[in-house]
């Protein structure tokens, strides 16, 4: 049986701009993010999709909503709020740039690039905690949709970690994809496993990018 995913990363933010740690922050998506969600919503208004889940983040959110409504008229389905499709939880540097985080927390910020599997920021996750619950969304998602195609929106971390486990990779792996804001990947699962068919497309956005 297959079921087939088309994955999408929400729109862009100031904070996308502004190159800062979102996490779980809930950022809203600037006027570029809104017209890039917009650009999506056309691109996928003829899918037969049947059912779309979404991170709860507001940036994802709202990407998510235009796309539903775009789709409605042809192709009712329903949007799901899926926690487990968050981004990474980045804890105290939530909100700070890189050169910032350095600057404040050159220690903990160096042994957690040493060890990210196992070791959080201050008040955030692992990248094993994220792998584990993008692992179980994931497996309840195929286990409940066989045979249909299923978009999901969610931040880079959470689908770079979905890509990489989807295709038996281990979760360090996640790095070696790139998703750019308001991109179009898609995944299908076979018996025999997963077949990456597309990823990180942007040409609908145009010039709203």
């Amino acid at each position: 049986m297959t079921t087939r995913l088309l994955l999408v990363r929400h729109g862009q933010t100031a904070w996308n701009v502004e190159v800062r740690f979102q996490g779980q922050t809930d950022i809203p998506l600037d006027e570029t993010g809104k017209r890039q969600a917009a650009a999506l919503s056309q691109r996928l208004a003829k899918q037969q999709i049947a059912a779309i889940y979404a991170s709860d983040l507001s940036r994802a959110w709202q990407t998510a909503g235009a796309i539903q409504s775009a789709i409605m008229m042809r192709n009712p389905c329903r949007l799901i709020a899926e926690p487990r499709f968050r981004e990474m939880n980045f804890g105290d540097w939530q909100g700070m740039t890189y050169a910032e985080i350095l600057e404040k927390d050159a220690r903990a910020i160096s042994e957690w690039q040493m060890d990210n599997l196992h070791k959080a920021p201050p008040g955030g996750e692992t990248l094993l905690q994220l792998a584990e619950r993008v692992q179980t969304a994931l497996a309840d998602i195929q286990a409940t949709h066989p045979e249909e195609t299923i978009l999901i929106i969610g931040h880079g971390g959470s689908l770079q970690m979905l890509i990489s486990q989807a295709l038996g990779l281990p979760p360090s792996a996640y790095w070696q994809f790139h998703l750019s804001n308001a991109s179009l990947s898609e995944i299908c699962f076979y018996p025999d496993g997963a077949m990456l068919n597309l990823l990180n497309d942007t040409s609908h956005l145009g010039d709203s990018s």
